[in-house]
């Protein structure tokens, strides 16, 4: 990057940095939101697309407070709480988290992580959502954080082994479907087509459709 480009980089930064401030002032200390933000400007810091980074950025900023403010009862829910997490939340999370959300409609609110995230979603992965008219090209990876496990009311892990902390109260699923990572697309579909089914399953247990 240039010079330049540095400095428009630290402008947009410092924009998302107003407006998180400005939505979770009254609620945390501006020492708790600083923090998220530098760890999410560490996070995406070598992200291939500077351009994307302070959308990255801002989104897993919010993301983690608004989390963080559900776990300590200071953030209401609104509707039920779903976390998908996989090794690389590059294929089987972020194809589930898409799957549920489109079918939610509103209904359920969906997070995606990766105990060992990757550095950019799987192409195969965003070519099979493509085919069934769902975008997950500006989704990225994510890391696993503790207050989005302790905000949710469903966790759904999938691959991940012990790497999700267990605790009381929360609905803890294991799904066994195969990795998409150096899969094809025609090797992929199966699979997306998996989730999409138990997506749904998962849902109308969650929120089942009005009457």
């Amino acid at each position: 990057m240039t010079e330049a480009d540095d400095r428009v980089l630290e402008y947009h930064l410092h924009a998302v940095a107003v407006r998180v401030k400005d939505e979770f002032g009254g609620i945390f200390a501006t020492e708790t939101i600083e923090r998220f933000l530098g760890e999410s400007r560490d996070q995406f810091a070598n992200a291939p697309i500077k351009d994307f980074v302070p959308v990255m950025v801002e989104k897993f900023a919010r993301e983690r407070l608004r989390a963080l403010g559900q776990a300590e009862g200071t953030v209401a829910k609104e509707v039920p709480e779903v976390l998908f997490v996989c090794t690389h939340n590059a294929g089987r999370s972020q194809m589930a988290a898409a799957l549920l959300d489109h079918h939610a409609a509103g209904r359920v609110h969906v997070r995606s992580a990766g105990s060992d995230p990757a550095d950019e979603v799987n192409p195969a992965v965003v070519a099979a959502m493509e085919e069934i008219g769902l975008d997950v090209s500006k989704e990225f990876p994510k890391p696993l954080t503790d207050e989005v496990v302790r905000a949710a009311d469903a966790v759904i892990t999938m691959g991940c082994g012990d790497a999700c902390p267990i605790y009381p109260g929360t609905r803890y699923l294991d799904w066994e479907l195969a990795d998409p990572a150096g899969k094809s697309l025609e090797e992929v579909r199966p699979i997306r087509d998996e989730l999409d089914r138990r997506a749904q399953a998962l849902l109308e247990e969650l929120a089942p459709a009005p009457a």
